[in-house]
């Protein structure tokens, strides 16, 4: 058994390449040979989100706080609020943040393929945000 503290890693601002406002990631639990799973508490602001991106193994998504929007790709923007659950499939194109006037914080949690967790896509205009 091992038990990860709350705070045994210190908190990230969410990278301009990756997101769009303010943002914070807490990791929750990274992979380590031979586990495969990694998990993050983020928090955005209002009106902030991620660009849009992609999963390899897919990736579920809890709220815990706040109203926020998820969207893939040609697919209408949808509200989600706290103890909604989101799956995004392997490869499906999407994006994911908070309301323009409520902040929203969700666990996201993700499997590794070969290394890698996310393709970083372009960043969601605010065009798109508003729809």
């Amino acid at each position: 058994m091992e038990i990860f503290r709350a705070g045994h890693k210190p908190s990230f601002k969410g990278p301009g390449d990756w997101f769009t406002g303010t943002v914070r990631v807490d990791m929750l639990f990274n992979p380590a040979a031979p586990d495969r799973v990694q998990g993050a508490n983020v928090t955005f602001e209002p009106g902030a989100r991620t660009a849009w991106h992609t999963h390899p193994l897919g990736q579920t998504i809890i709220v815990t706080s706040g109203v926020g929007r998820v969207q893939r790709w040609d697919g209408p923007i949808e509200e989600i609020r706290p103890g909604d659950v989101v799956f995004f499939e392997p490869g499906e194109k999407h994006w994911h943040g908070a309301a323009p006037d409520t902040g929203m914080t969700h666990i996201a949690i993700q499997e590794v393929e070969n290394g890698k967790v996310v393709d970083w896509l372009e960043h969601v205009s605010d065009d798109q945000y508003g729809q």
